[in-house]
């Protein structure tokens, strides 16, 4: 390096230094500048949950267990896989919007189809069993995946017609 870039460069960041300084010597640069960093000031913190906090407040209470009757529903749910295009049928049983009970009803077309509907039907009940029915969204049961778009399918009549 050229004595002239060296000296320019220190210069810059001397400069850059002491600017730094002086502004956190200010003191609203020193109030600031926490907030920016880490997001602990008391201000700061305070503006962002009230922010989402509506949102949050009303999803909750336009979702909550309260808008379903108690009963027991039953829907089809379609899915297609390579195979065509296949059923499912769910029972689910409610009380307070939150599931107390799953029956899955088998269509298969096929032995693949057999296989992991049963799978599925094996599996479903530790995982959505105790669960508001507004929080269910499967994706994947005991190695089943193509099932469970036909189950949220038919999760979504049921919820419907349970309103």
């Amino acid at each position: 390096m050229r004595p002239s870039v060296r000296k320019s460069v220190f210069a810059g960041i001397a400069g850059l230094s002491l600017a730094g300084t002086v502004a956190g010597c200010a003191p609203s640069a020193t109030q600031t500048t926490p907030a920016a960093t880490s997001g602990s000031s008391t201000e700061t913190s305070a503006a962002a949950p009230s922010t989402a906090s509506p949102t949050s407040t009303s999803s909750t209470l336009a979702s909550s267990g309260s808008v379903y009757q108690d009963g027991t529903y039953s829907a089809d749910g379609t899915y297609v896989s390579p195979n065509g295009t296949e059923t499912v049928g769910v029972e689910l049983t409610l009380a307070s919007g939150t599931v107390t009970a799953v029956n899955i009803t088998q269509h298969p077309s096929n032995p693949n189809t057999r296989k992991f509907q049963g799978e599925f039907a094996g599996g479903i009940a530790a995982q959505i069993v105790g669960k508001s029915i507004d929080e269910l969204n499967v994706s994947k049961v005991a190695g089943s995946s193509l099932t469970s778009g036909g189950f949220n399918k038919a999760v979504e009549k049921i919820k419907a017609e349970a309103q």
